[in-house]
């Protein structure tokens, strides 16, 4: 495996990279975002790419850009609208932090992006890897782009057996990447370098027979493909239990609450929620005294929408949600109608039940 002194480059380097340009030129998806170098599409697609495949995200690119088609009217709409469009891509603090940033620079920058890699990491929710893609496809400055795809190639290639989220490899990483990067076309070769990871060199059954790299592959050559990069242990995930009360009058009115605390659906909407320690039955519903405490209510049935949990997996935690139908005697104070539910954001477990339920 290599050791420290990986970081001195060679010929080697130099056909890896002038291999994986001309691979790249044939190979390439034809994407949106690649076809401009305008600082406020590749910054949209950055952050909505984020955690995020691009299969699933380039239908939220084409609904932001067919809504915003500049940082000025992204600015001007509401947090509620942004965090609408986002609804089901997940992370919302990433469109949060896109709403304050389009802000800041249609404000504060008259419409300008920073231009460097320095002072784009001054905006909000833009770190290490959305600097350097910004910085590298649209001002070529010589930074280099590291994201999972990256990791997994350079890992391979060179043999580095480094936990890639440790802190000495996400640094050593970042230098090995920087030290490849070529004098000219930095933008094609970071973006050459991910695609290669996301279509070529795959998490599971990478095509090395196809590889044009192949010959010079340490993780190849020792038979490690499956092993590398290596990875830290996770931290041990959360299971969280809870219950979502569908109040609904005669009339068919219903409540939504707006989540204030900071957590991971902060700002968005969610019908009134009783956390529990397990799953619980009706029965355990009906005697929990916080139930009993919401909106007064008058009891006239009580349903689960539900057999079974319904388990909705985060980075860190694990949801085992219930829905419960509460119709109710009395009206509500400031209670709408269902259609004006489905107007609101909503988190994906939410927006799935509210498309299933008929009331």
């Amino acid at each position: 495996m290599l050791n420290s002194l990986f970081l001195y480059l060679t010929p080697i380097e130099m056909v890896f990279n002038s291999d994986l340009i001309q691979w790249y030129s044939f190979h390439k998806r034809p994407l949106p975002w690649r076809e401009t170098k305008d600082p406020y599409r590749i910054w949209l697609s950055e952050i909505i790419l984020q955690q995020t495949q691009i299969k699933q995200g380039l239908p939220y690119y084409l609904k932001f850009t067919a809504n915003y088609p500049t940082v000025f009217e992204l600015a001007k709409a509401s947090e509620d609208e942004v965090l609408k469009h986002w609804q089901g891509l997940g992370y919302y603090s990433r469109a949060r932090n896109l709403h304050k940033t389009a802000k800041y620079v249609a404000e504060e920058l008259n419409g300008v992006f920073p231009k460097t890699y320095k002072e784009l990491l001054t905006l909000k929710g833009v770190g290490d890897y959305t600097a350097s893609a910004i910085a590298s496809i649209c001002y070529e400055e010589p930074v280099a782009v590291v994201d999972g795809n990256v990791y997994r190639v350079l890992s391979r290639y060179f043999g580095v057996d480094t936990p890639i989220n440790s802190t000495e490899g996400v640094k050593q990483f970042k230098l090995l990447a920087m030290s490849l990067l070529p004098k000219n076309n930095i933008g094609d070769y970071n973006q050459a370098l991910m695609e290669f990871g996301a279509k070529q060199c795959k998490p599971k059954s990478p095509d090395c027979s196809n590889c044009p790299v192949d010959s010079e592959c340490a993780a190849l050559a020792t038979a490690s493909i499956q092993k590398l990069p290596i990875k830290l242990k996770k931290i041990k995930i959360r299971k969280r239990y809870l219950n979502f009360l569908v109040l609904l009058t005669e009339n068919h009115k219903t409540v939504l609450e707006k989540r204030i605390e900071k957590g991971i659906w902060q700002h968005l909407y969610q019908f009134p929620m009783l956390e529990s320690d397990t799953s619980i039955s009706k029965k355990e519903l009906l005697a929990n005294s916080d139930f009993k405490k919401i909106h007064a209510i008058k009891l006239k049935n009580v349903k689960l929408f539900n057999s079974k949990d319904i388990l909705h997996k985060l980075t860190h935690q694990e949801l085992h949600v219930k829905f419960w139908i509460i119709k109710i005697k009395n009206d509500i104070d400031n209670g709408i109608s269902w259609a004006e539910v489905q107007a609101h954001a909503v988190p994906a477990v939410i927006a799935q039940f509210i498309k299933a339920f008929n009331p």
